[in-house]
């Protein structure tokens, strides 16, 4: 069995290909059943959560079929002992014998997948003409969401806002050596006003996006916001918007959309489609004027995917 690590997944991976994966798989060519979630008590502190995130191919010959499971595990006191609050592991296997396969960086695997779903839905919902990317939040998924964007439209300015100053300072100067035009930004308003596409990845409770401040023609792309208690755009910013999703689990997870339905802020009929629609066909942006908004929760079928094409890329 082989142990790949984030540096060799970044060795095997490039958003145009993972994008168009992922576009396969959610065309049918994967299947996965809901993801289980485990509660786990912690005499003394919090409670600790285990999610299990299974996929497998269903229409690949024998020789090429795959089945994986992501493994995640979710311990918040984890902070006080300097270690990271979420940690993956992905076991990608054979579909025709079980045999393990890989051994994957879960977490790396993650970003690169989000990021590529994101993009996927920004191939149908943004303008083809979007060249101004707002990135609202500077943690570990932006430089991922950044550069999954840039794969799919021709993004030639890019504004960085995060809740403290400093991280998006870093993160700019790190972009701006890639040759990267960055602008880091205070006014939250006035840049997404101005944005062709504004993409969030924040740990939020409230919503920072607003509404008001969106114009015709913004794609808006959300992929923090994971639970019923975090929100990273406010009610009137949903209800302007056409809403797509990446699966139905959407409906009930995650902040913001899901969040919104159970508040009886939206209902059901708000949302137009999800992924699997859209890349079989279904209606994206019907014009130029509209707003069009894509909520990520992200699925197991997108793990399978890119899990496939790192294994393909072994050499």
């Amino acid at each position: 069995m082989q142990l790949i690590d984030a540096k060799a997944i970044d060795g095997r991976l490039d958003f145009p290909r993972l994008i168009d994966a992922l576009a396969e798989a959610f065309r049918g060519d994967l299947a996965a059943p809901e993801r289980a979630h485990h509660r786990i008590e912690r005499p003394g502190g919090a409670a600790a959560t285990h999610l299990l995130m299974p996929a497998w191919t269903t229409s690949a010959a024998r020789h090429d079929a795959f089945l994986g499971t992501k493994i995640v595990s979710v311990f918040p006191d984890n902070a006080s002992r300097g270690l990271p609050a979420v940690h993956g592991l992905y076991v990608l296997q054979s579909g025709e014998t079980g045999e393990p396969l890989a051994a994957i960086d879960g977490t790396r695997l993650t970003q690169w997948r989000t990021a590529a779903a994101s993009a996927l839905a920004a191939r149908f919902l943004a303008r083809g003409d979007a060249r101004r990317l707002l990135m609202v939040g500077a943690g570990a998924m932006a430089p991922f969401l950044i550069g999954a964007h840039r794969a799919v439209r021709p993004i030639a300015e890019i504004a960085l806002w995060n809740h403290h100053r400093a991280g998006a300072e870093r993160l700019a100067q790190t972009l701006a050596g890639e040759g990267l035009r960055v602008t880091v930004v205070d006014d939250l308003e006035a840049a997404a006003r101005e944005a062709d596409v504004i993409s969030c990845a924040t740990l939020s409770t409230s919503p920072l996006i607003k509404g008001d401040w969106l114009r015709s023609g913004q794609h808006v792309d959300l992929v923090g916001a994971f639970n019923l208690q975090m929100r990273e755009v406010d009610d009137p910013a949903l209800r302007r918007a056409r809403i797509f999703i990446d699966t139905e689990a959407a409906l009930r997870e995650g902040g913001d959309v899901a969040a919104a339905i159970a508040a009886g802020a939206i209902d059901k009929r708000h949302i137009v489609a999800d992924l699997g629609a859209l890349c079989s066909g279904a209606s994206g942006r019907r014009s130029d004027d509209e707003i069009t908004l894509f909520k990520s929760i992200g699925a197991a079928v997108e793990d399978l995917a890119a899990a496939m094409l790192v294994w393909r890329a072994r050499g």
